[in-house]
């Protein structure tokens, strides 16, 4: 067997990723005869097939499922040695591939990354915006260095640093402002509009309006914040938004915003990393600055 080359494992991760030449090709950007090429020439190597072949979309065979594993292995290794490297400069400096839920994405990163910039010129960032499962996931394969959502997430490889915490407010018409803010009770007999399944959010806001597991009178959902503000300012219903969330989805929509009655329904926000990883005191360093642009 010829010498594998890191080039052929990351383009084979790709394409087990993707499903499909097409995207995994757009991914490692390269041509799609190029990279079908790569993986040919590594199954030639091998002496065995790592894909089955369909007119739509690629799947690993079993040999393919189990070589998956060991390459997310390595990849996770050398990636690792980049990052030795990253933390012997002692500064946040290079590449830093930061992961974070669509709840807290839009409202806190351009914050964040105005003021790396400014503080750190030559820290190069990576953004991917995902679903709590998937940013785990990611973490775990060594995609991304760190992640910043919802706590806790009970992962025993990774690191949990709260950072802080944030109150849920309730959107409701306009019209509405005047009126008594509902309790649980009330929430449980009025058409609550949710994010869809995978957003960590919604589970909190099922949580704390008691509708998990029984079915409200209505339960809309949709894809992010910003649908819900405006249903809700269309009529349709009521909506839960975290704080942070209100400055930038309210200012077009006619609604009101309402803070719940003691105890507030909240979520505390922090900063999750590999216990592994090299880079663990610029990631402190990070979850400071994080902390700080929160707070304030």
């Amino acid at each position: 067997m010829r010498n594998l080359t890191l080039k052929q494992l990351r383009y084979f991760e790709a394409l087990a990723q993707q499903g499909h030449f097409g995207r995994a090709a757009e991914v490692c950007a390269i041509s799609q005869p190029a990279l079908s090429m790569q993986i040919k020439e590594l199954e030639n190597s091998l002496g065995a097939p790592l894909f089955e072949r369909g007119p739509r979309q690629v799947r690993l065979t079993d040999f393919g499922e189990s070589f998956a594993d060991r390459v997310r292995d390595i990849l996770r290794s050398v990636d690792e040695l980049g990052d030795l490297a990253r933390a012997s400069v002692g500064q946040l400096a290079g590449q830093m591939r930061i992961g974070v839920i669509p709840t807290i994405g839009p409202y806190l990163l351009p914050k964040i990354i105005s003021e790396l910039k400014r503080a750190y010129p030559s820290l190069d960032l990576h953004v991917r915006e995902t679903v709590t499962s998937r940013l785990i996931a990611e973490l775990a394969e060594g995609r991304i260095d760190m992640a910043i959502l919802a706590l806790p997430v009970s992962e025993p490889s990774l690191e949990e640093v709260p950072l802080f915490d944030e109150e849920f407010v309730l959107i409701r018409p306009a019209a509405d402002a005047d009126k008594p803010v509902p309790d649980r009770e009330m929430l449980r007999e009025m058409r609550v509009l949710l994010l869809e399944e995978g957003h960590c959010f919604r589970d909190q806001a099922l949580s704390f309006c008691n509708l998990q597991g029984r079915q409200p009178r209505e339960l809309l959902e949709g894809s992010s914040l910003s649908t819900l503000v405006q249903l809700v300012s269309a009529g349709i219903g009521v909506t839960l938004i975290p704080e942070m969330a209100v400055p930038v989805e309210t200012r077009s929509a006619a609604v009101a915003v309402s803070h719940f009655a003691g105890p507030e329904p909240r979520r505390t926000v922090g900063m999750v990393w590999r216990r592994t990883s090299p880079l663990a005191s610029q990631l402190q360093k990070l979850a400071s600055i994080v902390r700080q642009i929160g707070e304030g």
